[in-house]
């Protein structure tokens, strides 16, 4: 899809929707697109990790769940959606500035792994609040930390990573955005994210977003453009220092 949508006409008439991975395939050996190969029109989402327990974990907050990982090596199972997936990548960041060690358990998507949270065959999964939120709700899992800056409007009253522990780590999640080929001039790129801006403040996007449990993170061409580049340079230095890249 990234390769169909960067060598597109420039014309404006292809617009593709980008996600985190433009950012991570790269780094993992696994494509070569870049988020140079795009302009960018804008944000519209993102999403960050919520720390997630059964219901009857014995941690009752993230504090701690890493003193015990911090104790235990590797004995705290932790879920996720593949080897390289973005939440792995999250849950290895909070290993990397927490100092702990996870053990990592890699399912075909998120779904999968809070399935498996659920029935008991993994501790802990990092994943977003919209994919725990149904089951939260119904009191089978506890959200521990919001790895964020901000705490998410999907699980109300759960803190941030940070508030929790004290402990800052880098904010890893997936992001969405709509971009256009990289040549497409200046002016048709204006008129999209002009139509898209204003789009994404209509009542009926902002009800579908929340919802769903999915994060409102509007920018316009200039700031999707800085977050593609930081996320980049991010993955940059954690995937190899996880010995991930292919």
């Amino acid at each position: 899809g990234f390769s169909e949508g960067s060598n597109a006409k420039p014309d404006g008439y292809t617009v593709t929707m980008v996600t985190v991975e433009l950012t991570t395939l790269r780094h993992l050996g696994l494509a070569t697109n870049s988020y140079k190969d795009f302009k960018a029109i804008a944000q519209i989402n993102y999403d960050p990790s919520a720390i997630t327990v059964k219901a009857d974990s014995p941690w009752k907050n993230a504090k701690e769940f890493l003193a015990y990982a911090k104790a235990h090596p590797g004995e705290v199972k932790e879920g996720n959606s593949g080897p390289g997936s973005i939440w792995h990548l999250s849950a290895a960041g909070v290993e990397k500035s927490a100092g702990v060690k996870f053990t990592h358990i890699p399912f075909d998507g998120a779904a999968p792994a809070v399935i498996a949270l659920m029935g008991g065959h993994v501790d802990v999964v990092f994943v977003s609040p919209a994919e725990v939120k149904a089951q939260v709700e119904a009191g089978k899992i506890r959200p521990l930390a919001i790895v964020d800056s901000k705490p998410s409007d999907a699980l109300p009253g759960v803190k941030t990573f940070e508030e929790e522990t004290g402990i800052k780590t880098t904010f890893v999640g997936p992001w969405r955005g709509l971009c256009v080929p990289k040549d497409t001039p200046e002016d048709i790129a204006k008129i999209l994210t002009d139509a898209f801006m204003k789009g994404a403040n209509e009542p009926e996007f902002k009800d579908y977003m929340k919802k769903n449990g999915l994060g409102m993170a509007i920018k316009d061409g200039a700031g999707f453009t800085k977050l593609m580049a930081d996320s980049d340079t991010a993955f940059a230095e954690l995937v190899p220092a996880l010995g991930l890249k292919k």
